[in-house]
């Protein structure tokens, strides 16, 4: 089996910035994405998923590293000074990197 290194990017912010996320994503080359409501707590307080408007999104997407760089670049640039947001890179391994 031939694994090749790529990265996850993870971004848990206010679901009223999914599009804007979303947008980021594509514009650094990403072929899609993975989203999903999520709740929980932090620094900003309880997020609950109940109602979707002031709840919480999580985004994922798997990247080239050259181009994860880039959308957390451009996500702290563009959005970390007015909204609640976390993003975040892991170190994954794919089978078909053409994929992405």
């Amino acid at each position: 089996m031939n694994l090749h290194p790529m990265k996850l990017v993870t971004v848990v912010c206010e679901a009223l910035l999914e599009a804007r996320v979303v947008e980021i994503l594509r514009d650094c080359g990403a072929h899609g994405h993975t989203a999903f409501c999520v709740r929980g707590s932090g620094s900003q307080g309880e997020r609950s998923a109940d109602i979707i408007e002031t709840g919480n999104v999580q985004v994922e997407v798997i990247l080239k590293p050259v181009v994860a760089e880039t959308v957390l670049e451009r996500l702290y640039r563009e959005l970390f000074d007015d909204y609640a947001i976390v993003a975040y890179e892991t170190d994954v391994r794919v089978m078909r990197p053409d994929k992405f």
